[in-house]
């Protein structure tokens, strides 16, 4: 049996997929719930590999370089890559967050003022 990647994004709208089913391959035993992805699942593959050789080699980018067979310039660039990518994730976080804040507002369930407080603001 083959094993596919995960896919991360809604294939008509482009949100975010959420896992909500979750079977054991071995007795079939079944876990239902609203499970977020895990930190590292908006990674490619690349970064994840880059991820791993790098806490391997302690950080060294020079070690990491030759393990890769890249230059340090090369692996300096893919931990930088790396680190955007993990801001990206933060930051779409956040977006989310103050979506799901000002939708409480448009429902009634806060006020602007608590709204602003939750989010910094006041």
């Amino acid at each position: 049996m083959t094993t596919k990647e995960m896919p991360r994004e809604c294939p008509s709208c482009g949100k975010e997929l959420r896992v909500n089913l979750m079977r054991c391959c071995s007795c079939n035993t079944e876990v239902q719930g609203d499970f977020a992805p895990g930190r590292f699942s908006g990674l490619s593959e690349e970064q994840i590999d880059f991820l791993e050789i790098f806490v391997r080699s302690r950080g060294n980018l020079k070690d990491v370089g030759s393990m890769l067979g890249i230059s340090y310039p090369t692996a300096r660039n893919r931990l930088d890559l790396l680190i955007a990518a993990l801001e990206n994730r933060d930051k779409q976080k956040a977006s989310v967050k103050r979506m799901e804040i000002l939708e409480m507002v448009s429902r009634g369930e806060i006020t602007v003022d608590e709204a602003l407080t939750i989010m910094g603001g006041k």
